[in-house]
């Protein structure tokens, strides 16, 4: 057994819930600078002026950042970040099987119409809760911090204030709707995807409920939910980054983009998109599995305690 061993007893609610928004937190403290290099190369190319940076690749993306801007410049909104995850992952992860047997009746083995509602359910939910923090953590990795230029927002609470001030409270919640739509989709392709490869690994004997097994489970579905939600993804990141009236909606930002750069815009940062995905899902997978076991051996108190908080 690689890792630690499955308690007896099911992990609770309460559990899956801290659980899964600590270890998404540890996912992002990993894999954070591909997240600010793809957001870098996502908005390349909108209303950039002729002198302006130009990013080349994922590795060139990093390292012309810690040239030009200097190595904070890649924890960019960090704060945020985690912020998001706290309660973003804690819903749309640790709430997934609780909304799985919800739909499936209290039956045993749930159907792939009972994951994929499960994932839209707790996916466009978590959206409504953590969007601001999702909008303050892609204008901060989206400003330029270059020597002389004057940066948008000094800080992570400065950005929530700054946003709340000039554009009210909509500018916090700017592009929930395509928000939601990108979460359902990851979401279910993330969750569904990493549930059937999961089972049909401990079902056919492939590997035992361990590291190995949830790595694998994990690869598979960043790169299957890479290929789903890249292009909404990007039209995300590009109307949520956008000042305001550059674009009246999230299909006219989508609009703009296809008949100025082609359809290979939709794509743009696929590579650092999927190597943080890929990535961010082994740390999360992993450290969420092993998160649940060592609450679970660790007694009645934590338990007990975490299902008072919710």
């Amino acid at each position: 057994m690689v890792g630690l061993k499955p308690s007896d007893v099911p992990p609770t609610p309460g559990v899956k819930f801290v659980g899964a928004g600590a270890a998404a937190c540890i996912a992002d403290l990993v894999t954070f600078p591909l997240d600010t290099a793809k957001v870098r190369l996502q908005i390349q190319g909108e209303g950039q002026s002729t002198g302006a940076v130009r990013y080349k690749g994922v590795l060139g993306t990093i390292v012309t950042l810690v040239k030009t801007e200097g190595p904070r410049s890649l924890y960019s909104g960090l704060h945020a970040g985690l912020q998001r995850q706290m309660s973003f992952a804690s819903i749309r992860i640790g709430l997934y099987d609780t909304a799985k047997q919800f739909y499936n009746n209290g039956r045993e083995t749930a159907g792939i119409g009972s994951r994929i509602l499960a994932g839209c359910t707790t996916g466009g939910l978590a959206v409504i809760v953590a969007q601001p923090t999702d909008v303050v953590k892609v204008r901060l990795q989206a400003q330029s911090n270059l020597s002389g230029a004057k940066p948008r927002y000094t800080g992570t609470f400065h950005a929530y204030k700054t946003i709340a001030t000039e554009e009210g409270a909509r500018g916090l919640w700017k592009g929930t709707a395509p928000n939601v739509t990108r979460n359902a989709i990851v979401n279910s392709a993330e969750l569904v995807t990493y549930d059937l490869i999961k089972e049909n690994l401990l079902k056919y004997n492939l590997l035992t409920d361990n590291l190995p097994c949830h790595f694998v489970s994990a690869f598979g579905a960043g790169f299957c939910t890479t290929v789903v939600a890249s292009p909404v993804d990007v039209v995300k990141t590009r109307y949520m980054n956008s000042p305001p009236g550059q674009y009246t909606s999230a299909p006219r930002c989508a609009w703009t983009m296809l008949t100025r750069e082609g359809p290979t815009a939709f794509y743009k940062g696929f590579v650092p998109s999927f190597l943080r995905l890929g990535s961010w899902n082994v740390v999360m997978f992993v450290s969420y599995e092993q998160l649940k076991r060592a609450m679970m051996r660790s007694g009645p108190t934590i338990d007990c305690a975490t299902e008072s908080s919710l």
